[in-house]
Order: structure tokens, then C-alpha cells, then sequence
């Protein structure tokens, strides 16, 4: 093929895989907004909630190195596409089950955990999959793409599925999710996932523990890949101080409405699509990782804002206009760290370990998010919320300046770093 063709190509995947990605997710949303409500006004228990939150966390943190093998190892295309037929599958059987037998709470936890398992394949294999569907100069266009897609399914999602709970039952949101699955289905399996591919047509397939033990030995040997997976480590775990404690803060201690908190978490969504935007109009950032951490340090500074409403007397409509403004930015901070770190890291790694490292990316971030969610549960019944943010923050702007070192961004960006010490040698000779 051609570049001109495969340009066109590329330029095709962009439109179809966001749109793939779109509606995949608005499904996604909509049934993970009427299952939520279903089971609490089954049960009306939070435990039961809790429970179905672990289903569709625990397996995918479990089987995301795994995922990263097959992605690695196997075809790409086909992997997609066989998870993305397990999830119909999965949704056709609860919904027969519930046709004959009736909707049970362990009929959907099941149904979460295969539902969760094909998500982890699918997801590894596509996140892995980017940097070959399109050209490197269209690769953070991509990313912001990929971003807005979920941004938009963020937003839409539960508005949809407001709007149908109360009209509709349990099978017709399920048959949403089924319908919005296959039209991606059929989208991607119109795409290419070699068109950008320099991996060799006959490489070796790996046995799973030998592919395993390479991807922690590629990561082992990379110093900064090594880097940034310990920083998304310790920012899942910390950043669980406003996933918890927002929450917490907003509806008990400053007895927001649930209305209005939904205005609140509206904003972090829009911000994330506002900076997604911003992202794919924009030429590609030149380094990345220092623009990361700068954009981390801000989000880590501004978590202090949020004490601001607990230690003055702002009216109620104050309050909620600070926190939607709060959780826009946050959100907007929050893409400024993840789309840069993305794009790098598609571009950094090399191609035949990408599945596998993202997928022991995926492990350790979400192993952090039940750990980081107890951890600050039980702190947030001891202590001071105020206290909590301040100390969190504190300690998320030391690890981002320890871990992010200027040492690491040169090794990372030498090609920067060594122009600009060039530059400034050269203006040292000049005045003299």
C-alpha cells in the first residue's frame, strides 16, 4: 500500500474507531447507570453496590497481564473482536436468563465479571493497538480522540439512562448495550490494525510465562517506562483522596443535593472533553513528560483548593458554583498528565511489548483504586477532611518532583535537553 493510501486509511480509522469507541461506551454507561439504580432499589444495600463494583474491577486487574500477552502475541484485529462478541454473548445470556427465570443480583454479578474479562482483552489489545491504526504526526490526534469519545459517553451515558429508567425495564437497557456493541463490532472489523505496524508478519509467538517474564524484563530495562509505571502506582493510590473524599465531602459534610452533585461531576466530564479537544487541534506536545509533570503538579496543587468551602462561610450556590468550576479544572489538569504520558509511551515503547506493558500498567493502577478507596474511607471517618487534602496533596507534589526528576526528563527527552544546553553554551560564548 501506498502512503497516500495509507494515509487515507489512517485518516478513515480516526473517524471510525472514535466512533466505534462512542458508541461502545454510551452503551456501556447507559446499562452501568440502570443496573447501579436497579440493584440498589433491589437490595438497598451499598454492600451489594460495593460488590458489583469489585466484579467489574478485581477481574480486569487480575487478567490485564494476561491481556497484554494475547495482544502481543496474537492478532490484534481478531482478539478485538472476539472480546467485543464475548461482551454480546455475555449481555444475550443475562438477557435470556432474565426472559426465563427472572433478574437476580448474582445473575448480574456473574454477568459483570465475563462482561469485565472481555473488556480487559479488548481494551490492552486496542490501547495497544493505536499507534499502528495511524500515522506518528496524527498520534496524539488519535489519543484526543480516543479521550472525547469517552468524555462525550461520560456525559451522555446517564443523562440516557435517566431518562429510560423510568419508562423502560432492565431487558431493554440490555438490549441497548448489545445493539451499541455490535454496531462496533461491525465498525472494526472494517479496520486495519497493521496498517502502521513494523513488526515482522512472522514473528515468534512466546509461551505465556516466557512472554510474561520478557515484559517485566523489557520494563526492567527502561529506566523511564519504569518511572512512569511507578507514578501511575502511587497517583492511583492518592488521587483516591477526592474519588472518596469529593464525594464524601460534597454530599455529607456540606450537604449538597444529589441534583446538583451531578452538575458537579457533569463539569469533569465537559472539562475533560474541552481539553481533549484542545489536544487534537494542537501540534503534538515536544515534551511530553515535562509538560506531564507540570500539568500533575498543578492537579496536585489545586487539590488544596477544595478545603476552601469547609473553612469559610460560602452560601449554598457559591458552594456548587466552586465545586463545578473545581472539578473542571481537576479534569482538565487531569488530561494535561494522561494525553502527553500516552502519546509518549505508544511512541517510546516498542511495539511487540506494548499489550504486555500497558497491561501491567493497567494491573498495578487498578489494584491501587479498592486499596487507595478503603485506605481513604477509613481516614476520612478519623481525621479532618481538611487536613487529609493537604497532607495528600503534599505528599502527590513530592513524589511527582522525586519520580520526575530533571535526571529522568533528560534521559527521557535527550534530543531537548541537549539543544537547549547547546543553545545556552553558545550564548556564554557570545558574551564573552
Amino acid at each position: 500500500m501506498n502512503e497516500a493510501a495509507k494515509y487515507k486509511k489512517a485518516t478513515y480509522h480516526l473517524w471510525t474507531f472514535t466512533a466505534s469507541k462512542m458508541i461502545a461506551m454510551l452503551g456501556t454507561q447507559v446499562l452501568s447507570f440502570g443496573i447501579s439504580l436497579y440493584i440498589l432499589a433491589m437490595t438497598g444495600s451499598a454492600t451489594s453496590f460495593a460488590t458489583n463494583m469489585i466484579c467489574s474491577i478485581l477481574p480486569r486487574a487480575l487478567v490485564a497481564p494476561l491481556a497484554g500477552y494475547v495482544a502481543d502475541n496474537f492478532p490484534k484485529k481478531r482478539t478485538i473482536l472476539l472480546a467485543q462478541a464475548g461482551t454480546i454473548l455475555t449481555m444475550a445470556g443475562l438477557l435470556l436468563y432474565t426472559e426465563n427465570v427472572g433478574m437476580s443480583v448474582n445473575a448480574i454479578y456473574v454477568t459483570t465479571v465475563f462482561y469485565t474479562l472481555c473488556s480487559a482483552f479488548s481494551g490492552v489489545t486496542f490501547t495497544s493497538a493505536i499507534a499502528t491504526l495511524v500515522n506518528p504526526e496524527r498520534l496524539q490526534r488519535a489519543m484526543s480522540f480516543n479521550q472525547m469519545s469517552m468524555s462525550v459517553a461520560a456525559v451522555g451515558g446517564p443523562v440516557i439512562g435517566g431518562m429510560m429508567y423510568g419508562f423502560f425495564s432492565m431487558e431493554v437497557f440490555l438490549m441497548v448495550h448489545m445493539v451499541a456493541y455490535t454496531i462496533a463490532f461491525c465498525l472494526e472489523a472494517t479496520m486495519n490494525f497493521n496498517l502502521y505496524s513494523t513488526r515482522a508478519e512472522n514473528a515468534k509467538t512466546e509461551k505465556i510465562w516466557q512472554g510474561l517474564v520478557g515484559g517485566f524484563h523489557y520494563i526492567k530495562k527502561h529506566k523511564v517506562i519504569k518511572v512512569v509505571m511507578w507514578l501511575s502506582l502511587w497517583i492511583n493510590l492518592f488521587f483516591s483522596a477526592i474519588v472518596v473524599g469529593g464525594t464524601y465531602i460534597i454530599i455529607e459534610v456540606l450537604k449538597v443535593k444529589a441534583n446538583h452533585f451531578g452538575f458537579i461531576e457533569a463539569s469533569g466530564a465537559l472539562g475533560m472533553l474541552v481539553a481533549s479537544i484542545y489536544f487534537a487541534t494542537r501540534a503534538e506536545i515536544k515534551v511530553p513528560l515535562r509538560f506531564s509533570k507540570i500539568s500533575l503538579l498543578l492537579l496536585s496543587s489545586s487539590l488544596v483548593f477544595a478545603v476552601i468551602p469547609l473553612v469559610t462561610n460560602l452560601s449554598y450556590t457559591m458552594i456548587v458554583a466552586f465545586y463545578i468550576g473545581l472539578f473542571f479544572i481537576f479534569a482538565i489538569f487531569e488530561i494535561g498528565v494522561n494525553m502527553p504520558l500516552g502519546v509518549f509511551m505508544q511512541k517510546l515503547i516498542a511495539e511487540e511489548y506494548r499489550g504486555r506493558v500497558f497491561g501491567l500498567m493497567e494491573t498495578m493502577a487498578m489494584s491501587m483504586m479498592p486499596i487507595g478507596m478503603l485506605v481513604y474511607g477509613i481516614l476520612y471517618d478519623m481525621f479532618p477532611a481538611t487536613g487529609i487534602l493537604v497532607v495528600t496533596s503534599a505528599i502527590i507534589v513530592v513524589i511527582t518532583l522525586v519520580l520526575l526528576r530533571t535526571a529522568v526528563l533528560k534521559e527521557a527527552h535527550p534530543e531537548y535537553y541537549d539543544a537547549k544546553q547547546t543553545a545556552q553554551s553558545s550564548e556564554l560564548i557570545t558574551d564573552r
